[in-house]
């Protein structure tokens, strides 16, 4: 029976790996090779776990900090060879998926929170929010307990963008009545 989908064999695997770490802006996991290929129900995690060690001992991958990987020069030059003869709805699912995953861990380098026991038993939350040239706000709040110290950095870290923009919307907006 004919084997259905893009994956047929470890060449397939490799070149679809190959084809994703080169558009990764950031080193990857195994897991988040596996996830942003996973573009085609032929394609297994172990075929991916099987794949990496092989194409590091090739040269085609390097290992970064923190078991990750990503892509050597070889890799690239190989990998622009050979992604013609990847199915062309696999390899947009892929790309959108790459672009996904960019632009998810660019926002989490901008989005910061830390929280603080203090001597009284609750917690300080410091949030910051930055861009490309640095701080853009930094606020710290009080929380009674680290649950909601906790609860408060996550929600900021989903609504940073929004906190921001609000906090500079109403304090811009007392600034027209300042000139009367």
């Amino acid at each position: 029976m004919q084997r259905l989908g893009f994956i047929h064999d470890m060449m397939d695997v490799k070149v679809l790996i190959l084809f994703v770490t080169a558009r990764a802006s950031y080193p990857m996991t195994g897991q988040e090779i596996y996830e942003l290929c996973y573009q085609d129900d032929c394609l297994s995690y172990f075929d991916v776990c099987t794949a990496i060690p092989e194409m590091i001992r090739s040269g085609h991958l390097k290992e970064a900090e923190g078991e990750r990987y990503e892509i050597t020069e070889k890799g690239r030059q190989d990998g622009a060879l050979t992604e013609d003869s990847i199915a062309f709805t696999v390899k947009q699912r892929a790309e959108n998926a790459v672009n996904r995953f960019n632009r998810q861990l660019r926002r989490s380098s901008f989005v910061k929170t830390q929280i603080i026991p203090r001597d009284g038993g609750d917690y300080s939350v410091i949030m910051a929010l930055d861009d490309e040239l640095g701080n853009l706000m930094t606020l710290e709040l009080l929380a009674p307990d680290q649950r909601q110290g906790v609860r408060l950095g996550k929600l900021f870290e989903k609504k940073a963008e929004d906190v921001y923009n609000l906090v500079m919307a109403e304090l811009l907006d007392e600034e027209d009545g300042l000139g009367d």
